[in-house]
Protein backbone atom coordinates (compact mmCIF):
# COMPACT_ATOMS: atom_id res chain seq x y z
CA UNK A 1 0.00 0.00 0.00
CA UNK A 2 1.09 3.37 -0.90
CA UNK A 3 1.77 6.20 1.39
CA UNK A 4 0.93 9.23 -0.46
CA UNK A 5 1.74 12.81 0.83
CA UNK A 6 0.52 15.79 -0.85
CA UNK A 7 3.85 17.77 -2.94
CA UNK A 8 2.14 20.50 -4.75
CA UNK A 9 -0.74 21.70 -6.51
CA UNK A 10 -0.26 20.81 -10.32
CA UNK A 11 -0.41 24.85 -10.94
CA UNK A 12 3.14 24.88 -9.06
CA UNK A 13 4.68 23.23 -11.57
CA UNK A 14 5.49 25.40 -14.41
CA UNK A 15 4.01 23.69 -17.87
CA UNK A 16 7.12 22.04 -19.42
CA UNK A 17 8.98 22.90 -16.16
CA UNK A 18 10.25 20.83 -12.95
CA UNK A 19 10.29 21.83 -9.92
CA UNK A 20 12.55 19.83 -7.41
CA UNK A 21 12.16 17.50 -4.02
CA UNK A 22 14.91 17.65 -2.05
CA UNK A 23 15.98 14.62 0.08
CA UNK A 24 18.23 14.62 3.37
CA UNK A 25 19.32 10.98 2.22
CA UNK A 26 19.80 11.00 -1.22
CA UNK A 27 19.49 13.41 -4.76
CA UNK A 28 16.63 15.36 -5.16
CA UNK A 29 13.57 14.01 -7.10
CA UNK A 30 12.22 16.38 -10.21
CA UNK A 31 8.73 16.38 -11.21
CA UNK A 32 7.78 17.13 -14.14
CA UNK A 33 4.71 18.59 -15.87
CA UNK A 34 4.29 17.92 -19.67
CA UNK A 35 2.44 20.65 -21.67
CA UNK A 36 -1.02 18.20 -21.26
CA UNK A 37 -0.51 18.62 -17.72
CA UNK A 38 0.96 15.37 -17.30
CA UNK A 39 2.62 14.43 -14.09
CA UNK A 40 5.95 12.80 -14.14
CA UNK A 41 8.75 12.13 -11.42
CA UNK A 42 12.42 11.16 -12.14
CA UNK A 43 15.66 10.95 -9.98
CA UNK A 44 17.12 15.19 -10.78
CA UNK A 45 20.22 12.95 -12.21
CA UNK A 46 20.91 12.20 -16.38
CA UNK A 47 22.35 8.77 -16.57
CA UNK A 48 24.80 10.58 -18.46
CA UNK A 49 26.96 12.01 -16.56
CA UNK A 50 24.80 12.96 -13.85
CA UNK A 51 23.65 16.48 -15.02
CA UNK A 52 20.31 18.12 -13.23
CA UNK A 53 17.46 16.61 -14.93
CA UNK A 54 15.03 19.64 -13.57
CA UNK A 55 17.29 22.10 -15.32
CA UNK A 56 16.57 20.63 -19.12
CA UNK A 57 14.20 21.61 -21.42
CA UNK A 58 10.77 19.45 -21.06
CA UNK A 59 9.24 18.63 -24.36
CA UNK A 60 6.18 16.29 -25.29
CA UNK A 61 6.95 13.47 -22.50
CA UNK A 62 10.99 13.62 -22.85
CA UNK A 63 13.61 16.15 -21.07
CA UNK A 64 16.61 16.92 -22.57
CA UNK A 65 19.39 16.87 -20.31
CA UNK A 66 21.08 20.28 -20.33
CA UNK A 67 24.57 19.00 -20.48
CA UNK A 68 25.21 17.18 -23.19
CA UNK A 69 21.44 17.40 -24.57
CA UNK A 70 20.58 13.69 -23.89
CA UNK A 71 17.04 12.78 -24.46
CA UNK A 72 15.30 10.78 -21.37
CA UNK A 73 11.93 9.50 -21.14
CA UNK A 74 9.77 10.92 -18.73
CA UNK A 75 7.50 7.81 -18.11
CA UNK A 76 10.49 5.23 -17.59
CA UNK A 77 13.29 7.40 -16.95
CA UNK A 78 15.40 5.62 -19.68
CA UNK A 79 17.77 7.65 -22.68
CA UNK A 80 16.31 7.18 -26.03
CA UNK A 81 18.53 5.70 -28.88
CA UNK A 82 21.36 6.02 -29.69
CA UNK A 83 22.37 6.95 -26.28
CA UNK A 84 21.38 4.14 -23.39
CA UNK A 85 20.79 4.22 -19.64
CA UNK A 86 18.45 4.93 -17.30
CA UNK A 87 17.52 7.18 -14.23
CA UNK A 88 15.18 5.63 -11.14
CA UNK A 89 11.44 6.52 -11.93
CA UNK A 90 9.28 7.96 -8.68
CA UNK A 91 5.60 6.51 -9.03
CA UNK A 92 3.15 10.08 -8.69
CA UNK A 93 -0.60 9.90 -7.81
CA UNK A 94 -2.72 12.97 -8.70
CA UNK A 95 -5.37 13.59 -6.39
CA UNK A 96 -7.90 17.04 -7.76
CA UNK A 97 -4.90 19.23 -8.18
CA UNK A 98 -3.05 17.76 -5.63
CA UNK A 99 0.42 16.02 -6.77
CA UNK A 100 1.08 13.13 -4.57
CA UNK A 101 4.38 10.84 -4.21
CA UNK A 102 5.07 7.56 -2.08
CA UNK A 103 6.76 8.63 1.24
CA UNK A 104 8.21 5.11 1.49
CA UNK A 105 9.72 5.29 -2.22
CA UNK A 106 11.62 8.70 -1.67
CA UNK A 107 12.97 6.98 1.83
CA UNK A 108 13.84 4.05 0.00
CA UNK A 109 14.69 5.06 -3.76
CA UNK A 110 18.08 5.99 -5.34
CA UNK A 111 19.80 7.08 -1.77
CA UNK A 112 23.52 7.02 -3.22
CA UNK A 113 23.97 10.50 -3.42
CA UNK A 114 26.07 10.58 -6.97
CA UNK A 115 24.63 6.87 -8.15
CA UNK A 116 26.23 5.81 -10.95
CA UNK A 117 24.67 5.35 -14.31
CA UNK A 118 22.37 2.74 -14.62
CA UNK A 119 21.94 0.38 -17.64
CA UNK A 120 18.34 0.84 -19.29
CA UNK A 121 16.18 -1.94 -16.90
CA UNK A 122 17.74 -2.06 -13.94
CA UNK A 123 15.86 -0.13 -11.06
CA UNK A 124 17.51 1.56 -8.24
CA UNK A 125 19.02 0.12 -4.96
CA UNK A 126 17.04 0.65 -1.62
CA UNK A 127 18.94 1.69 1.30
CA UNK A 128 18.44 3.08 5.29
CA UNK A 129 14.93 4.88 5.01
CA UNK A 130 14.43 8.62 6.25
CA UNK A 131 13.55 9.44 9.39
CA UNK A 132 9.54 9.43 10.44
CA UNK A 133 7.37 12.28 10.06
CA UNK A 134 8.85 13.58 6.84
CA UNK A 135 6.31 16.11 5.46
CA UNK A 136 6.62 18.21 2.50
CA UNK A 137 8.10 22.04 2.55
CA UNK A 138 9.84 24.01 0.22
CA UNK A 139 13.45 24.73 -1.19
CA UNK A 140 14.42 26.93 -3.26
CA UNK A 141 15.38 25.18 -6.74
CA UNK A 142 17.41 26.23 -9.94
CA UNK A 143 16.17 29.37 -12.01
CA UNK A 144 14.82 32.86 -10.01
CA UNK A 145 11.85 32.59 -7.74
CA UNK A 146 11.63 28.69 -8.40
CA UNK A 147 9.82 26.69 -5.51
CA UNK A 148 10.40 23.03 -4.94
CA UNK A 149 9.11 20.75 -1.63
CA UNK A 150 11.31 19.43 0.94
CA UNK A 151 10.58 16.56 2.60
CA UNK A 152 10.83 16.77 6.39
CA UNK A 153 10.12 20.80 6.62
CA UNK A 154 6.65 22.58 6.77
CA UNK A 155 4.22 24.33 4.59
CA UNK A 156 4.71 26.23 1.42
CA UNK A 157 6.33 29.94 1.16
CA UNK A 158 8.30 32.14 -1.31
CA UNK A 159 12.08 31.67 -0.33
CA UNK A 160 11.43 28.98 1.86
CA UNK A 161 14.60 26.24 2.10
CA UNK A 162 14.18 23.43 4.67
CA UNK A 163 15.85 20.17 4.51
CA UNK A 164 14.45 15.84 4.48
CA UNK A 165 14.48 14.43 7.90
Amino acid sequence: MSNWINICLVKEIPRLGARRVARVHGAAVAVFRSADDKVFALLDRCPHKGGPLSQGIVFGDSVACPLHNWTIGLADGCARAPDAGCTPKFAVNLKGDMVQMDLDELRSTALDPHPSPLPEGEGAKPAVPLGEGAKPALQQAGGAGSLSPVLGGEGWGEGATQGIA
